[in-house]
């Protein structure tokens, strides 16, 4: 089995899109990439941009290697809405007629009267599959965070070759205990996850954070598995110290530090990568005027 992150918040963008390549699958998980529009009172930085572009291009080329996309949930750093990206392939994504919270309902909705006609396109909850030597099966309706959030739902998704992978997007954790449970049944060899959301601790409150961390090292303990974390937890500048028990583990990465890559969390440090984009500009100017 082969697993790469395409897009990820310790590789500059919101995103967790997973490209998986196994037996006879080809698989693209949670296609979608942002960047935030505010934080800490500022834009994107053009870095922020720049990273973003390259992501967005990365999916779309990914996306045509791809016989099967999933979609875990509707918010826009997990479901592009460009049609073509979808276009002739198979489709597995949340219904959004069952268990979407208003604002993913809609967005849902748009994306299937988008698609109809143009791929085969199946609600993903509970659906099983094999191709060619590898077993796909999705979860049912997990909560996106702590139950009774109003954040919804998503589903997880397992490949399962021998080896076996699971992509469970915006657990935050997890911080609910069905969510908990459902990987635990699922033992996964590979684990990629959404952790706690340490940079919003005081909306969310400490003791989802608490949970969250508590639920992941139960999940380390319990089946021996690695586990990438990214998205949320990537958010807080000072994540290794927040989550600290779960890297000192040695079971726990960065989805950078999977691919050998070095951390750029450019959203958490926005003011520093605006102030050497300006450095660097004012340093431009100067050299231009002599």
């Amino acid at each position: 089995m082969r697993v790469m992150p395409l897009a990820a918040d310790s590789l500059g963008v919101r995103s967790m899109a997973t490209y998986v390549e196994a037996g006879d699958l080809r698989l693209l998980l949670d296609p979608g990439v942002t960047l935030s529009p505010r934080r800490y009172g500022l834009a994107p930085a053009p870095e922020e941009e720049e990273a973003f572009k390259r992501a967005r291009d990365r999916i779309e080329g990914y996306a045509r290697r791809a016989t099967l996309i999933t979609v875990s949930h509707y918010h826009a750093d997990h479901c592009r809405p460009e049609a073509e990206v979808y276009a002739g392939r198979r489709i597995w994504a949340l219904d959004p007629w069952r268990v979407a919270d208003a604002h993913q309902a809609a967005r849902g909705r748009a994306f299937w009267q988008s698609l109809r006609g143009q791929c085969v396109l199946e609600a993903a909850e509970c659906r099983v599959a094999e191709f060619g030597g590898a077993l796909v099966r999705v979860s049912p309706p997990l909560p996106h965070g702590r139950e009774g959030t109003g954040f919804g739902f998503v589903v997880a998704v397992t490949v399962d070759d021998g080896t076996r992978f699971v992509h469970a997007a915006d657990l935050q954790g997890p911080a609910s205990a069905v969510a908990t449970a459902y990987i635990l049944r699922e033992r996964p060899d590979l684990l990629y996850l959404s952790g706690p959301p340490t940079y919003l601790a005081a909306q969310v409150g400490e003791d989802t954070v608490r949970l969250g961390l508590e639920n992941l090292l139960r999940i380390v303990n319990e089946t021996g598995c690695r586990v990438i974390v990214d998205h949320h937890a990537l958010r807080d500048r000072h994540y290794r110290e927040r989550l600290g028990p779960a890297f000192e583990t040695g079971r726990v990465v960065t989805a950078a530090d999977y691919l050998g890559h070095r951390a750029e969390c450019l959203e958490a440090y926005r003011p520093e990568v605006w102030a050497r984009y300006r450095r660097k500009e004012g340093s431009s100017w100067q050299t231009s005027q002599r």
